[in-house]
């Protein structure tokens, strides 16, 4: 009997199928499978590029405060697959989802499927045997042709934050990517919008009028007002006033508010006790999370304080950049990127918040090799150091310092948070 990782590492040598613009092949999947994506929980169906992860984890909080069951599904996982499938509050065990693996690899033996195609098609038989609520399920890439796309009428759609990335896939304007994105919308199903550039609301607001899905907008039926301490958010029925999220950086915010908006459209009880419980109560690993212990921890200056994160796309850039911005924090970067990525479009919003910059490869990834990441930084007028680990990076800052930051990468960041328990 194979264990989880030779079963994993099967699908994901499995023979490349050609590549199908369309949704075919994955029904067709599914129903050697018995189609469990029919069996499924109520879906709350989540595109965008940057905030998914943190808007669903401020969501199933606020749901599981409300009473309500929630499976969720999303990735990529950061140290374990298993976190990839939560069964209830909880990521599936290796019992449950051994089984579930050798039944798709069955599958699969004669029907060439991508790995995401497979694991997404374990992950809804998982959901199908297990009564819930709701279903929180995140789009792999784009929206329009992915996997998770073959669910046809779910209770909600939800579009974080476009920009750029993935551009060789979803198209290489801020319009082309949101309409990939909005692939997702269906006829007569609500779909909450989170805050967006004019390019990309536009691109939305023309594929609403031609599917016929009515829209919730950040900014037209309802808006968040960030204040000295926390958000208010409004709507035409609900108002919330002191909202503050327990995930830091001043952009959850508008992902915490975009998970408010959610719970009115899903018709929850206006109560603000689940949605407060919610915002003090989620957790979202590698998202601007201080790490307190491990190893990097104990290499640190004296006094600094290290802090991780996964974004590595221009949209990200942006981010880090206000929460340096509004914390008055100029920190010392340790950055690994993947090939691929817009490095320069990661780096250029934080420039300007730098003590120094280093730059380290993805042990065993396709990684940006450091001395190419320096070069990108000269050139937006940064002085950088290649390294060959992040602890070699962190072992050369100066001291005093006053607080490091770690991202470019959600592999980096799976990777430090497995070495650090």
């Amino acid at each position: 009997m194979m264990d989880t990782t030779t079963l994993l590492a099967a699908l994901e040598h499995h023979p490349l199928p050609t590549i199908d613009l369309s949704l075919e092949r994955i029904r067709l999947f599914l129903e050697r499978l018995g189609h469990p994506e029919h069996r499924l929980p109520p879906v709350i169906h989540v595109a965008g590029t940057n905030g998914k992860g943190s808007t669903i984890a401020f969501l199933a909080a606020m749901l599981s405060a409300s009473g309500k069951r929630v499976h969720r599904y999303t990735s990529p996982h950061l140290v374990r697959f298993h976190e990839r499938i939560a069964v209830g509050d909880t990521p599936i065990d290796d019992g449950a989802l051994r089984p579930l693996l050798e039944r798709v690899l069955e599958a699969a033996r004669d029907f060439p499927v991508t790995y995401f195609e497979s694991t997404t098609a374990a992950a809804f038989l998982a959901f199908a045997d297990h009564p819930a609520d709701y279903l929180l399920l995140e789009v792999g890439l784009g929206g329009r042709l992915d996997a998770t796309n073959i669910i046809e009428r779910p209770a909600l759609t939800v579009i974080t934050p476009v920009s750029r990335d993935h551009t060789e896939y979803l198209g290489d304007s801020l319009a082309a990517i949101a309409r990939e994105k909005a692939g997702i919308l269906k006829s007569g199903v609500p779909c909450v919008v989170a805050p967006q550039r004019p390019e990309a609301l536009a691109a939305i607001e023309v594929a609403a009028e031609q599917t016929g899905c009515p829209l919730f907008r950040c900014g037209h039926e309802w808006a968040f007002e960030p204040g000295r301490q926390g958000f208010t958010y409004r709507s035409r029925h609900r108002e919330y006033r002191g909202c503050t999220p327990v995930l830091p950086g001043p952009h959850q915010y508008a992902n915490a508010a975009t998970a408010i908006a959610c719970m009115e459209q899903l018709g929850q009880q206006p109560d603000t006790a689940p949605i407060r419980r919610g915002l003090a109560e989620a957790v979202w690993p590698g998202r601007l999370q201080h790490l307190t212990r491990g190893p990097l921890v104990e290499a640190m200056p004296a006094g600094a304080t290290l802090w991780l994160d996964g974004g590595h796309n221009p949209g990200a850039g942006d981010i880090l950049g206000a929460w340096c911005a509004s914390e008055e924090k100029r920190p010392h970067a340790v950055i690994g990127m993947m090939q691929g990525k817009d490095a320069a479009g990661f780096l250029a919003p934080l420039a300007a918040h730098l003590a120094s910059l280093s730059c380290v490869p993805i042990a065993g990834e396709n990684c940006q090799p450091p001395p190419a990441l320096c070069a990108v930084a000269a050139r937006l007028g940064l002085d950088a150091r290649p390294f060959d680990t992040p602890a070699e990076a962190i072992a050369a800052l100066p001291s005093p310092a006053r607080d490091v930051l770690i991202a470019g990468s959600l592999y980096l960041a799976g990777q430090i948070l497995a070495g650090h328990g």
